[in-house]
């Protein structure tokens, strides 16, 4: 008997996740698989970038102080190429003095501040990917 069910949704919404903090990553990873994403990461802005471009994510989260390409750069990188199709950013941060306002300049979607309150974390996730999305037509 299978005890492991699948949510209800006939192809699982695929989150990046992108930290350089390892135990961040791995937090943020089991919390959505058990929510019944399929989960990407990366550690750096640079993974980040050739994993967007390789396979498009449904949803980008991105820690905004990593080291050699900050989230909002990345965020601005994947913005500015046109090869990318718009793909939802929510920036992640743990700085006290973050502007939300600088972060929608780069073009990100939503932000949440670390610690990351789960319940508020996966509210906003499905605010952005709501359930019936994979059952409805779009236009491309």
């Amino acid at each position: 008997m299978n005890t492991l069910i699948p949510p209800s949704t006939s192809v699982a919404d695929r989150i990046l996740v992108v930290d350089d903090i390892e135990d961040n990553i791995v937090l943020l990873q089991i919390v959505l698989e058990q929510e019944g994403y399929d989960v990407d990461v990366a550690s750096s802005g640079r993974e980040a970038l050739d994993k967007v471009e390789n396979q498009k994510p449904d949803l980008i989260l991105l820690d905004v102080m990593m080291p050699e390409m900050n989230g909002f750069e990345v965020t601005q990188r994947i913005r500015q190429n046109d090869r990318i199709p718009f793909i939802p950013i929510l920036l992640i941060t743990g700085y006290d003095q973050f502007n939300p306002a600088e972060g929608f300049e780069f073009g990100a979607d939503d932000f949440i501040r670390k610690p990351v309150d789960f319940d508020i974390l996966l509210n906003r996730i499905r605010t952005i990917l709501p359930e019936d999305r994979n059952n409805s037509a779009s236009l491309s």
